[in-house]
């Protein structure tokens, strides 16, 4: 109980210190080899980040205008990692008492209710709080992770000098299990709260409970708020690449299945030996990580699992200890969760037995055949029923480069990301993940097998010259693809004069009456956009040279 007393002191101290992007559509085209899956009903979890949790716990108290984003970003302060020090050894009234007269030099930069507790940390050296020389304490100033974990450990009644040397504090505290927060630099109100939590959750030196426990038991803290604290963790860690990815609260890295995206259930028997769930029926987020992506579902077994964007979470059985990622792209069909999170993923559909693109939500991705390299043929209509597919910034697991992926402008200004330099698309009628509708339509319209996917039939077949008529004040086609080195004819066959401007400047025909024509030859490969000067307005084109 005097350990859960000692804590109690940290506890009270005022510390003043989407998931589809389409719904279902009508019945188009009806051409396809994909089918509409079965998928188990997902429902959200209860979740909460540490900040959000010590605030209700009354750990953080907050400034003036309570526990906010702006208190949280400020950095804690030598005066409160004190104050911490002075409850643990169950000394702060006596040195809030105190009265002596010989203080630190810049003890007026402290509240005048503090500068007893400064005199009495001068006056006695061997807290360890003798200062920070030249006869000054700074007690504004930012305390460091490593003086916060000798706070927390010696809560945990283990004691500097004895259990552990100061300088060892942080190693010796990750030993324990506290760490969240042993990287933090400048150390935040939001990593204080984080520090905290993780001491609450861990039992004390000797015990058999943890401090949560004792608080609980000693009528410190009601039930009801340590509930708060009765989820698993999802923490971040990093890879020796310097990528971040989820783990347990323990460091044990989360993966995803790939073959889930047709079924939920689709890892079973002795799938599930080698890769056991994550259950959990609460959270508790690293700051960062959004409550929002989380899920869970009933396996048809019984068992309950998390899921992150709709995708359910496994452990692999060989990775022994935290840091291991032993399963990371095994079979081509596990993956960790990294963060940020994929952009673009893979899914797999068991009747066609391929890997296939998907976005972050897992909606399929296609191409059409149609599609020249670096440009896109479908518009009006056809882009209605085949929306372009965009990410800012390409994220990918290990079984895909993301250096195969680009982006193309479309002639509305629009941008459209590319595999291999071919535009990617959904399908409207893909209500949901899972969903490989637009497989086959039409026989252009296809998933992206990124094992097999070399570019478009289109491509085979590029003409290698091309005529563009002028008649009716219009170009006789709003967008022709020719291969490089192609000549390009343009005939007038208006009785009024017109010409052809590239908008970038890389060709210019002179005005040519009714009946005349002029050839020009593009080398270079590129999307040329023109107009026809004097009709600039509705005369409008664009060439293609692959």
């Amino acid at each position: 109980m005097k350990i859960g007393k000692k804590l109690l002191s940290v506890l009270s101290l005022a510390i003043a210190v989407t998931v589809a992007p389409f719904s279902a559509f009508a019945a188009g085209e009806t051409d396809s080899a994909g089918s509409s899956t079965s998928v188990a009903a997902v429902s959200a979890l209860p979740t909460g980040h540490s900040s959000d949790i010590a605030a209700e716990l009354g750990i953080l108290l907050g400034d003036g205008h309570g526990v906010t984003e702006a208190y949280l970003a400020k950095t804690t302060t030598r005066m409160q990692g004190a104050i911490i020090a002075l409850r643990l050894l169950c000394k702060e009234k006596e040195a809030l008492a105190y009265t002596g007269t010989d203080n630190f030099a810049d003890a007026g930069s402290a509240g005048s209710s503090l500068r007893p507790v400064l005199a009495y940390l001068k006056a006695h050296p061997e807290l360890g709080w003798s200062g920070t020389g030249g006869g000054k304490f700074s007690p504004n100033a930012a305390i460091t992770a490593q003086q916060v974990y000798k706070v927390m450990l010696e809560s945990l009644a283990y004691r500097t000098g004895t259990d552990f040397a100061y300088a060892d504090a942080i190693e010796f505290a990750a030993s324990k299990g506290l760490s969240r927060a042993a990287a933090a630099a400048p150390f935040t109100n939001r990593d204080l709260a984080s520090a905290l939590l993780e001491t609450l959750q861990t039992i004390p030196q000797g015990g058999a409970k943890t401090l949560l426990d004792i608080l609980v038991e000693g009528k410190a803290l009601s039930a009801d708020k340590a509930g708060l604290l009765g989820g698993k963790r999802i923490d971040v860690r990093k890879t020796a690449d310097g990528s971040t990815y989820l783990t347990d609260g323990a460091g044990m890295a989360l993966y995803l299945f790939t073959k889930d995206m047709a079924d939920l259930n689709s890892c079973t028997g002795d799938c599930l030996k080698a890769w056991p769930v994550f259950s959990a029926d609460r959270l508790l987020l690293a700051d960062g990580v959004d409550g929002k992506d989380f899920g869970a579902f009933t396996r048809t077994d019984g068992m309950k699992q998390v899921t992150y964007k709709g995708w359910p979470l496994y452990y692999f059985v060989k990775d022994a200890k935290p840091g291991d990622v032993t399963g990371e792209g095994v079979g081509k069909v596990w993956y960790l969760i990294k963060q940020p999170f994929y952009t673009v993923a893979l899914g797999t559909d068991p009747t066609l037995k391929i890997n296939y693109l998907v976005d972050a939500n897992g909606m399929s991705l296609y191409y059409f055949d149609k599609d020249p390299k670096g440009a896109s043929v479908c518009s009006g209509d056809c882009l209605a029923k085949w929306p372009a597919f965009h990410a800012d910034k390409i994220t990918v697991p290990s079984g895909l480069k993301a250096e195969d992926f680009g982006e193309i402008i479309r002639p509305d200004g629009a941008k459209q990301t590319t595999y291999k330099g071919y535009p990617l698309y959904y399908w409207v009628q893909d209500a949901k993940r899972g969903d490989t509708l637009g497989h086959n339509v039409g026989k252009v319209w296809f998933l992206v097998d990124p094992d097999k996917f070399t570019g478009t039939t289109t491509q085979d077949s590029l003409p290698g010259s091309a005529t563009i008529e002028m008649k009716n004040y219009m170009f006789s086609q709003d967008t022709v693809t020719v291969k490089a080195g192609s000549t390009i004819t343009f005939i007038n066959r208006d009785n009024d004069f017109h010409n052809a401007v590239a908008v970038d400047g890389s060709f210019r025909i002179p005005l040519i009456s009714q009946g005349q024509s002029v050839t020009i030859k593009l080398d270079k490969p590129g999307t040329y956009a023109f107009y026809c000067e004097p009709h600039k307005d509705h005369m409008k084109a664009t060439i293609i040279v692959q």
